[in-house]
């Protein structure tokens, strides 16, 4: 068997998102983080089922909820939980999203969650971070009720571009807490494997420019990276895998 990689827990503190992919790109509105965080809502909204009539309110986990906008969004649609490793991330979860719960805890031990107890589970940009992502695939699918929503977002290693990138400097490589980064093959394995269908699976576009050593990088934003935005605001799923810096899984539980 292979020894899970040792998780970096040295760097899950507030500094985490003073560096690394979070230290170069805007938070504020119409930036890149904010578009998407609504296109990941919107996801959720068009993919979950639907609350049964007499049900309670649907519920929904965030694992590694971050700052807690994605919650914060969906928080009048369902009953939002929020899980992070970062103490600093429940304060803002709370302020972001003051209608969800939030804990600090471990995407790898999800034994405190019963059993399809969940309508839907979301991850952006965690599983990477995992020693055993299978494992809490496996996890995952536990706790989700039939029916109910996988939804992740994680990097492709071999997307097209990356070839023109120094690998260990570019929006992948140089986040030192990417302790499992696989190929879109492996994800969909192990979601398969583990209990659930692959709705959806696809790029987020070729936002990690420059690419090209001549072409200034506003030029090579408006060739490569217009076209995620375009996704983005749309609210499609169009985007090959190939072309996409991470990979988009939507999935449901069997």
């Amino acid at each position: 068997m292979t020894t899970p990689p040792p998780v970096p827990t040295e760097h899950y503190t507030r500094e985490y998102f003073e560096k690394w992919n979070y230290a170069d790109r805007g938070l504020g509105k119409y930036s890149m983080y904010w578009f998407a965080r609504r296109y990941y809502a919107a996801l959720v909204r068009r993919y979950a089922l639907p609350a049964e009539p007499g049900q309670p309110q649907r519920k929904l986990l965030e694992m590694g909820c971050g700052l807690g906008h994605l919650l914060g969004l969906l928080q009048d649609d369902f009953h939002c939980v929020g899980i992070d490793l970062i103490d600093y991330s429940i304060e803002q979860t709370h302020l972001n999203a003051p209608k969800a719960e939030a804990f600090q805890m471990s995407a790898d031990d999800l034994s405190a969650f019963e059993s399809n107890s969940f309508s839907v589970v979301v991850a952006l940009h965690l599983v990477e971070h995992l020693p055993n992502p299978e494992h809490t695939i496996q996890q995952v699918n536990r706790i989700l009720k039939p029916g109910g929503l996988w939804l992740f977002a994680t990097p492709h290693p071999d997307y097209s571009m990356r070839r023109f990138k120094d690998r260990d400097n570019d929006a992948i490589g140089k986040d030192k807490t990417h302790i499992n980064v696989h190929p879109p093959e492996q994800w969909r394995a192990w979601c398969e494997q583990n209990g659930f269908k692959m709705l959806k699976h696809f790029g987020d576009g070729l936002w990690d420019v420059p690419y090209l050593p001549i072409l200034p990088k506003v030029i090579q934003f408006g060739l490569f990276g217009v076209p995620a935005l375009a996704q983005v605001v749309a609210r499609t799923t169009w985007t090959p895998l190939s072309m996409g810096v991470n990979q988009i899984g939507i999935a449901r539980k069997l």
